[in-house]
């Protein structure tokens, strides 16, 4: 295994030379990875991966289930993000990282995401608003390879709308709404997190688009 330092180095490179100290919660997110994946370092990427997307998929019964199991929802959506972040830091950290691994990971990523939306809304979200806040995900990563296929070789510096933040948006806007389901007010705390992840979606896609505007005048 890659120590820390080397691992964080090596996410940078297959990320466009990203630099994940650019963001707390990115690089927290990636150190968690790290140490998670230390003692499971025999465990195959692959196996991270396809139980990440199933565990997502899973969070949308308890979500429709609603009340208290809305807490359950909303920890089903961090463990998957955790499986997502964990098949990464296995594969680059054990030094089985490949394109193939690469491109896979990133269409499970949006395929995760597409079942956040859904558990907001079988937990009540309007169904316009779940589903802008399924494209919200999907434009950043959409624009990024686009303009890598135009030969642009940097990402850009880190948004606000990045996948920690998306999975921490999804996983707390849920548990929120599973602790006031007694009050009467799950609808509305799980309407206003998909609202506000969709407001931070389409700010960071406004920051990426910028950088992206620069990158492809030069």
């Amino acid at each position: 295994m890659l120590s820390r330092d080397e691992y964080l180095a090596a996410w940078s490179r297959w990320h466009g030379g990203t630099d994940p100290g650019d963001s707390r919660l990115v690089h927290g997110w990636l150190t968690l990875a790290y140490t998670l994946a230390v003692p499971l370092a025999r465990l195959s990427p692959l196996v991270a991966t396809a139980l990440g997307l199933l565990v997502a998929g899973a969070s949308i019964l308890p979500a429709a289930a609603g009340g208290a199991w809305l807490i359950a929802a909303g920890l089903l959506v961090a463990l998957s993000g955790l499986l997502d972040s964990l098949d990464g830091a296995l594969a680059i950290a054990g030094g089985r990282a490949s394109r193939r691994g690469f491109v896979l990971d990133s269409a499970v990523d949006r395929l995760t995401e597409i079942g956040y939306a859904l558990a907001f809304w079988a937990a009540g979200a309007p169904g316009w608003l779940a589903a802008a806040f399924a494209a919200l995900c999907w434009l950043p990563d959409y624009l990024r390879a686009r303009a890598g296929q135009a030969g642009v070789s940097e990402t850009g510096a880190i948004s606000v709308w990045e996948r920690p933040t998306r999975v921490a948006m999804a996983a707390l806007g849920l548990i929120g709404a599973g602790v006031v389901a007694s009050l009467g007010y799950a609808v509305a705390v799980v309407t206003v997190a998909t609202a506000v992840g969709c407001l931070l979606g389409v700010v960071g896609t406004a920051q990426l688009g910028i950088q992206l505007r620069r990158a492809l005048a030069d």
